[in-house]
């Protein structure tokens, strides 16, 4: 690690400044917000509570969905503080501006080991603009600088990486040092043999990624919409399967690319095609796909099928190492989810060191409620695979150098 962490700092009755990744999915029930999936908090803790044993008075600053600059309520962060107190058993104070007079107020009268949430950041245009006036702004509460929101790491911003400029020392928490442990360490140089499974919606956006794994992986399985991309570059019919049409001839290179590499690239040999995406929708598994035989027209691709998990199976069963990143299929709709349940099961039983990449696998995992047989579960989806590719994100890179 080539920046300090939060065990390099002299916390005791200092203002400690947390950035926190507290953007969980919430719903409105009996008119009041509840949090429905609470992961993020809970991988706050140890920095938290650390920090609270050793005497600092912890304020923590986070975002919370897509205010654009403003304040809109449904987007305030006092649920959030309200269920962190039942999470801590501790009084969490609940600061109705992010900067100001009115969380100056608060700190002033907190003692070592209290916890004040700032309102959310994103409530002032100065965030997202990394504006340097607003970061002075945050900087002025306290006299040192934690980061711990891996998942907002991949963004400049004031609170992300402009603040550090402003204060004495910035450290990373626990949550930002095990993501990068695991993320950029242990992937650094996995045990062999290595296996990758990816899949989402776009081939675009995860080129990079593939690329860099390309590098180290001895199998790369693909799944969900960007399998049709390849299949389509290869001459398969995908009937109304969504495609990116424009990025055939990158399909086809990243193929060769895989062939120069010695890494076995994996395509779906058979899918689940439906007439439509939604519940309900007739469904039924294809025969085997051929340059002749693929989707049938006006259907589409919504998970993989029987041919294809079991072939997947057998890739993971030999593994020493697992990165999983994007869900198979269209795992939303109990009917297209088989897939993606299978492969979360698979990784459940390997003894390998399997590794969730963020984004909506990590929902996939939880679903099929495995995700405590996982060795880790990153909190990022951008942040992670940016990271996976050897990209520098801002609010790690802003961070002290030890």
């Amino acid at each position: 690690m080539s920046k300090i962490t939060l065990r390099d700092l002299k916390v005791k009755g200092q203002r400690v400044l947390v950035r926190v990744d507290f953007n969980v999915p919430t719903e409105e029930r009996d008119g009041q917000i509840a949090i429905t999936d609470d992961t993020r908090i809970r991988e706050s803790l140890p920095t938290i509570n650390y920090l609270r044993e050793q005497g600092a008075k912890v304020i923590l600053m986070a975002h919370f969905g897509r205010p654009k600059g403003k304040p809109v309520e449904k987007y305030s962060l006092r649920p959030v503080a309200d269920y962190l107190h039942t999470l801590i058993d501790h009084p969490v104070a609940f600061s109705t501006d992010t900067v100001g007079k009115i969380p100056e107020e608060i700190i002033s009268h907190m003692n070592e080991g209290d916890v004040t949430l700032l309102e959310n950041v994103r409530f002032h245009p100065g965030e997202e603009a990394n504006d340097p006036a607003f970061s002075e702004a945050l900087a002025k509460l306290g006299d040192l600088y934690v980061n711990d929101a891996f998942g907002a790491a991949h963004r400049a911003h004031a609170s992300t990486a402009g603040i550090t400029k402003f204060v004495q020392q910035s450290a990373m928490g626990f949550l930002m040092e095990k993501e990068i442990k695991y993320l950029s360490g242990e992937l650094a140089k996995p045990d062999k043999p290595f296996v990758v499974i990816l899949g989402g919606s776009k081939v675009s956006d995860k080129i990079g990624v593939i690329k860099a794994l390309m590098e180290k992986a001895d199998a790369i399985l693909i799944g969900g919409a960007m399998a049709n991309t390849f299949w389509k570059a290869q001459g398969v019919p995908i009937g109304a399967s969504r495609v990116e049409a424009d990025k055939l001839d990158l399909a086809r290179e990243i193929v060769e690319l895989a062939k120069e590499k010695g890494v076995r690239f994996l395509l779906p040999v058979d899918a689940v095609e439906a007439d439509k995406i939604e519940a309900g929708a007739t469904a039924r598994n294809t025969s085997r796909v051929t340059e002749t035989h693929g989707i049938r027209e006006g259907w589409q691709a919504v998970d993989i099928g029987h041919a294809t998990v079991s072939l997947y199976q057998d890739e993971i069963a030999g593994a020493k190492t697992i990165l999983w990143n994007g869900p198979v299929g269209i795992f939303e709709i109990p009917a297209f989810a088989e897939g993606t349940i299978a492969i979360a099961e698979a990784l459940a039983r390997s003894d390998a060191t399997t590794i969730i990449g963020g984004g909506d696998s990590v929902t996939a995992v939880k679903q099929a409620v495995l995700a405590d047989k996982m060795t880790f579960i990153s909190t990022g989806g951008g942040a992670s695979l940016e990271l996976i590719e050897g990209k520098e994100l801002p609010g790690i890179a802003a961070l002290s150098d030890r």
